[in-house]
């Protein structure tokens, strides 16, 4: 960073590497504090954290979530966004930039509902042959519309947060239940998609108007109680198996960033129904990266994802639902058809019955004191390619043990 005086204001010349995840191309955008400062919106960009309030004397970026932005709409993004990047390949005020290393990150948005998806058919097909092996694995409504459920908001908390190991019901050898620590803790990497601006209630967003609503992805682990899901599921679906805690990334990538990372769907059959149908369906060539202690144990591939971005949105809001701005939904676990390639701990060591082998010793499932970080990449211009940022959690002991 070479620092120049330009009148009597100290400007600074950023230096990022051309090779950096965070360049000019992605600039994905953050609730950052300086040490003894308040929280303000900034745009990631390297190793600097850029003060959008101070750069843009605007003071929509001077409070503590992402929200009034977002609320402004797709023609105001792209403004912000293309001033961003002008101001990045020019000196900035020094008093404007920040360390990454010296920073304190918050939840980048303030989210009024949460729906978590179930989109891979990679993931659904392993857990169908491990719970259904004598059945089709897939139920039949899978193919027709990208099945969810509505998630608990308040639990969603920004990548480094602790997780506290959840308790509750789970079903023992004689049938009945008793009640302590999950023994069956698990992850779910995922992509989470932030809506922008809203919908009225009674009023569906049509599936060509996604890109009118949809603001940016971030990087999700929506940690799952594995047993005492087993238990409560039946007939609502998840509930305290799930509930406990979501992490999200502190950066939300915009979606103009991954114009280079927009792919064919895989083929879909039967055909989805007209309002799942866009003229041009796309997805998403993102890799995601899980790391278990230190050690990198998959790669799930968001590319092989059977339910697009804009059919989930427009399925969610098919009855009339009406959405928020800062409203959070998730793809559900993202996983690929090879063993090295599954986003769960339940599928990469099969129900417990494969082992991982993890510093000598053979794990199944996330033991306290273990810390799970979620990485991710996608194309970016020419050769470059741009980072998601990571998700990263630690597990603590339940409450009292």
């Amino acid at each position: 960073m070479d620092v120049v005086r330009a009148g009597p204001a100290v400007r600074t010349r950023l230096e990022v590497p051309e090779d950096s995840l965070f360049g000019a191309d992605n600039l994905p955008y953050g609730v950052f504090a300086p040490r003894g400062g308040e929280y303000r919106v900034g745009v990631r960009f390297g190793a600097f954290v850029i003060d959008l309030a101070a750069v843009l004397e605007d003071s929509v970026f001077a409070g503590p979530v992402l929200n009034p932005f977002l609320a402004q709409g797709p023609a105001r993004w792209r403004e912000v966004r293309d001033r961003v990047r002008e101001l990045v390949s020019s000196d900035i005020p020094t008093d404007a930039v920040h360390s990454l290393a010296d920073v304190s990150l918050a939840l980048p948005i303030r989210i009024g509902d949460y729906v978590d998806f179930y989109a891979s058919i990679d993931h659904a097909t392993n857990l169908g042959r491990l719970f259904r092996p004598d059945a089709e694995p897939l139920l039949p409504n899978w193919r027709h519309l990208p099945v969810g459920y509505h998630g608990r908001a308040g639990t969603v908390v920004v990548s480094g947060t602790e997780v506290v190991r959840p308790q509750g019901q789970r079903r023992t050898d004689s049938g009945a239940p008793d009640f302590g620590p999950s023994r069956r803790l698990d992850i779910e990497a995922e992509l989470g998609f932030v809506v922008g601006v809203g919908s009225s209630l009674g009023t569906p967003i049509d599936i060509a108007d996604v890109e009118s609503h949809l603001f940016g992805v971030a990087l999700v682990n929506d940690w799952s109680a594995r047993d005492i899901q087993a238990w409560e599921y039946q007939p609502l679906g998840p509930f305290l198996g799930k509930s406990f805690a979501t992490s999200l990334s502190a950066w939300v990538t915009p979606l103009a960033a991954l114009d280079s990372a927009r792919i064919p769907l895989p083929e879909q059959s039967p055909p989805p129904l007209p309002y799942l149908t866009a003229e041009q369906p796309w997805g998403l060539d993102i890799e995601l990266t899980v790391h278990w202690n230190g050690h990198t144990v998959a790669h799930p591939p968001y590319a092989r994802m059977y339910w697009s971005p804009a059919q989930m949105l427009a399925h969610l809001t098919a009855n009339g639902a009406a959405t928020r701005t800062g409203d959070l939904f998730a793809s559900g676990t993202i996983s690929g058809p090879e063993p090295g390639q599954r986003g769960s701990f339940i599928e990469l060591s099969w129900n417990g019955t494969e082992p991982v082998l993890l510093d000598g010793d053979n794990r199944t499932f996330l033991e306290d004191g273990d810390e799970v970080v979620i990485t991710a990449a996608a194309p970016g211009v020419g050769v470059n390619r741009i980072g998601l940022g990571e998700v990263r959690g630690r597990i603590l002991p339940a409450h009292g043990k």
